[in-house]
């Protein structure tokens, strides 16, 4: 599933009318050869007062509050959907006081919303059981960015790790929940990372409601990012669109317009592709007006002949980034051919991603209505960690934990979960259970002093040696020291810059990629080669709390150097 921007979209004629006023009321239209489309059958709007209330000639009538831009009503199929616990839909946990003003544009009805400094902007469509969504965040006086559509009680259930509709029992802070059999739930256990999704939602198979993701060019966090993305409890749902998320961050917060992203009902099928990242085409919001957007024609392409120095046995991701926008896409297993379209002009450093572990940079730039062709892109050997020569390595380097102990199990449980095997155990190298026995994490107060057990050469013993420990993330600035057969001990390493949220019970092991090395000296080898050398891995800091709360790192590949 690709993460790519738009293609861009063919345009086609488009035609605007005035501003209406709230006193007006139903669908206005031009006469004559330029009229628009004709409208769906009641299709249209009118004022109650206190709500603008949209039906899109289709199944689907929504509310947005005159106050202060919620939404208030979603009634498809004559079923309202919309709210739970006294709560709207909304940006973030609501705006306040916000000035609200609609506009029709043909066939396409515009409301605005405007609070402080940020925008926030709904459209519908005749004929669509969709609403169309963009939010425009210019500084930071709201906190994160989000929006929540909130969703009654009883409508859809599930038992999935983003749900706690069946448990109230907390094992974490006031958001992961245990159940009676020890499987753990949270709002934060998506499994997702951005690249992995188009769109999220439920169905009962007869009814679909969908939030679509935008292509989060002004969100921060890359392809791999992973934040909450529903819930499901006793007293209803909600489905998010992140668009600043405050956990795991590693980016600075990007500003600007985001959207659309859409809310889509369905009858009980997924969304139409024609809506996802990389397929949705929005001529028809060209001239809608809305301040930042830029269209199709203002857009540029971004394609590479091919990628060489590739390991094929993993994909490979192409991410484009700079300050103010990101966006990535797949580099094929061929070849390493790549396209990457709906590019905002700017120069941009364009990272190649094995697997999650960037292993070669570059800039490019792009410009409007043009491509920049790339030609082979050539990775070289030295970038890549699992190129050098090695006498043992635990794991790959992918800049993930797959492989080793738990790994999969952690995006979308808590380390407590009844499933996890257990955290502490020692390791053999050479016994074929290298990867399987290590485990994903480690933390201070947890699994701290893991042993791994190895034989050298007379050769390899006589000399010097890099141990190399490559980490995904750390909690709590936890990270490696390590102890040579009780003969040496390194230097506790500076910690790198790593996120200051939780991240390794929240279902995320993305933070900073590093490497931390430390060079062994040939006196703390055992020189009976028949005996095991043992190392002893050590989690360090003066942060953290206990347990699973305790000083943590997350562990990408550990390898001795020959």
């Amino acid at each position: 599933m690709s993460g790519s921007t738009p293609r861009r979209p063919v345009r086609r004629r488009t035609f605007v009318l005035g501003t209406v006023g709230a006193a007006a009321a139903g669908s206005a239209a031009l006469a004559g050869p330029l009229a628009a489309p004709a409208a769906a059958a009641g299709f249209g709007w009118t004022d109650d007062g206190s709500h603008y209330v949209v039906d899109t000639g289709a199944q689907l009538v929504f509310k947005v509050s005159k106050s202060n831009g919620d939404l208030t009503s979603l009634v498809y199929r004559g079923v309202e959907y919309q709210g739970y616990g006294g709560m709207n839909s909304h940006v973030e946990s609501g705006l306040g006081a916000s000035t609200v003003t609609l506009r029709q544009s043909g066939t396409t009805i515009l409301i605005s919303v405007a609070y402080g400094t940020l925008r926030h902007y709904y459209a519908a469509r005749s004929g669509e059981n969709n609403v169309y969504l963009w939010t425009d965040k210019t500084d930071a006086s709201v906190s994160a960015t989000r929006y929540i559509v909130r969703v009654k009680k009883g409508l859809f259930l599930n038992d999935e790790p983003d749900s706690y509709t069946y448990t109230n029992r907390t094992v974490e802070a006031s958001d992961v929940f245990a159940k009676a059999d020890g499987q753990t739930r949270s709002k934060h256990y998506s499994k997702l990372r951005v690249i992995d999704y188009d769109h999220v939602g439920w169905s009962t198979g007869s009814v679909g409601l969908w939030v679509v993701r935008s292509n989060h060019e002004k969100a921060s966090g890359g392809p791999f990012y992973r934040s909450l993305l529903r819930h499901q409890s006793a007293d209803g749902g909600g489905l998010y669109e992140i668009l600043y998320y405050g956990q795991n961050q590693t980016e600075a917060q990007r500003f600007g317009l985001q959207g659309p992203y859409v809310i889509a009902f369905t009858d009980g099928g997924a969304p139409s592709s024609s809506l996802f990242p990389g397929t949705l085409t929005t001529p028809w919001a060209d001239s809608l007006g809305i301040p930042g957007y830029v269209g199709a024609g203002g857009r540029g392409r971004v394609a590479g002949v091919g990628i060489t120095g590739r390991n094929t046995a993993y994909p490979y991701t192409v991410g484009l980034a700079n300050a103010t926008a990101q966006y990535w896409g797949p580099a094929r297993a061929s070849d390493g051919h790549f396209s990457i379209g709906g590019v905002l002009p700017g120069t941009y450093t364009l990272t190649l991603y094995k697997s999650e572990l960037a292993v070669h940079s570059t800039q490019v730039t792009v410009s409007a209505g043009a491509t920049t062709t790339l030609n082979t892109l050539a990775i070289p050997s030295s970038n890549d960690p699992s190129a050098a020569s090695a006498i043992w390595r635990i794991n790959d380097w992918t800049g993930t934990p797959s492989g080793f102990k738990n790994a999969d199990l952690m995006t979308y449980a808590h380390p407590s979960d009844v499933r996890a095997a257990a955290w502490t155990g020692n390791v053999v190298i050479g016994d074929g259970k290298e990867s399987s026995a290590f485990p994903c994490y480690l933390w201070k107060d947890v699994n701290s002093g893991l042993l791994v057990y190895f034989k050298l050469t007379a050769a390899q013993a006589a000399a010097a040696h890099t141990l190399r420990i490559g980490v995904t993330t750390a909690y709590a600035n936890g990270r490696p020291q390590v102890v040579v057969n009780d003969a040496w001990t390194s230097a506790i390493p500076s910690p790198p810059a790593q996120p200051n949220t939780r991240s390794l019970t929240n279902g995320s092991y993305r933070g900073n990629n590093h490497t931390f090395t430390y060079n062994v000296p040939a006196g703390a080898w055992l020189t009976d080669t028949g005996r095991y050398n043992v190392l002893r891995i050590n989690v360090v800091s003066g942060s953290g709390t206990t347990g699973f709360l305790s000083a943590g790192t997350s562990i990408d590949a550990i390898d001795l150097l020959a």
